[in-house]
Order: structure tokens, then C-alpha cells, then sequence
């Protein structure tokens, strides 16, 4: 094996190396990625709810509070 040779073998060790350690950091954060957007799923539907059920609260509140005060 020529020299040129042994670098060029040990260039693209190098690479795989680089390319298998890139890929399993593209694993994880995809994974990572995935996980965020179901918990910003639930969370966007958890306000939508919590909204929904303000709304209802205003809208069912004694007469009172949906109405001006005296002084106006």
C-alpha cells in the first residue's frame, strides 16, 4: 500500500467516521424536533380549551360584571 494510498484510506475513515457521528446527532434532534411539536400540540388545544371556557365564564358571569358601573 503506497502512502498516497494509506491517506486516502484514512481520509475517508475519517469521513464515515464524521458522517455516522452526524447522522446519529440528526437522529436526536429529529427526535427531539417530534417530541416539541406533539407538546405544542397539546398545549396549543390546551389554550384553545382554556379560551373557549373563559369565554363561557365571561358570557355566563352574574349581570354585574357585564355591565358599566353607575358612575358612567
Amino acid at each position: 500500500m503506497t502512502s498516497e494510498t494509506k491517506m486516502l484510506s484514512e481520509r475517508v475513515d475519517a469521513l464515515e467516521m464524521r458522517i455516522a457521528y452526524q447522522d446519529d446527532t440528526i437522529e436526536t434532534l429529529n427526535q427531539t424536533i417530534t417530541a416539541q411539536w406533539k407538546q405544542i400540540d397539546v398545549l396549543t388545544r390546551k389554550i384553545a380549551e382554556l379560551g373557549e371556557r373563559l369565554q363561557e365564564a365571561e358570557a355566563n358571569a352574574p349581570g354585574a360584571a357585564n355591565e358599566r358601573p353607575p358612575h358612567y
